[in-house]
């Protein structure tokens, strides 16, 4: 096993499955009130210990581990050819997991320092992918983006309820500026206001990551 600051690449052709998660200390670390820094170092390393100790599962391509820019989550990004296998790690819990598929993406260029992952749950797989549409439609004709996003690529669950979108950032401020300057999401407009308030469409979270490590064979 290999671990190295690679970059995953969402859009590679081999990923038939995309494994996402959060993963948070529990027990002793959480209960001892230890700062959030502290607590996303620690489940990031024990996420890379249970992997060390077993075998590298066949179909595996890469397994990227982020830390949470503003608190103490830690979020994986794993890319398997077939069916899916997550270690247990002792002393930390994981939630939001669920398998994905890729459905959209862009990219402009350029090398994320930042990386923001947008979730949501719908009513269905055909609502998951007429949201995902209304988002690159407003992209597209949206000549007063703000600075800052590299790239955007949305993923559904195989179940087709959930979106995440794993988005590439110049920098954890630049998200946050554009934020700011809305008060609600990176953009205004009536095609913007059709993603906003879409029926069906629950948004879950915004959440901003530093690439801690990627694991690959």
């Amino acid at each position: 096993m290999q671990i190295s600051d690679r970059i995953p690449d969402p859009a590679r052709d081999d990923a038939r499955f995309v494994v996402s998660g959060e993963w948070a200390a529990t027990g002793q670390e959480a209960a001892a009130g230890q700062e959030a820094a502290a607590d996303r170092e620690a489940a990031a390393a024990a996420v890379v210990d249970a992997w060390r100790a077993q075998p590298w599962p066949e179909g595996l391509l890469s397994y990227s581990i982020y830390l949470d820019a503003d608190g103490d989550l830690v979020r994986d990004y794993a890319q398997w050819t077939g069916e899916p296998a997550v270690p247990d790690v002792p002393g930390v819990a994981r939630r939001d997991h669920a398998e994905y598929r890729l459905y959209r993406g862009s990219r402009k260029g350029g090398v994320p320092g930042a990386f923001v992952v947008v979730r949501v749950d719908t009513d269905s797989a055909d609502l998951s992918r007429t949201w995902v549409d209304a988002v690159f439609d407003a992209l597209a004709h949206d000549e007063d983006l703000p600075p800052g996003g590299l790239g955007a690529f949305f993923h559904i669950s195989t179940d087709g309820t959930r979106v995440l979108n794993y988005a590439e950032w110049e920098s954890a401020e630049a998200h946050r500026q554009a934020l700011t300057a809305t008060g609600r999401g990176i953009s205004n407009g009536p095609l913007w206001d059709k993603v906003q308030t879409m029926p069906g469409v629950r948004p879950q979270s915004v959440t901003r990551f530093h690439l801690y490590a990627t694991l690959t064979p």
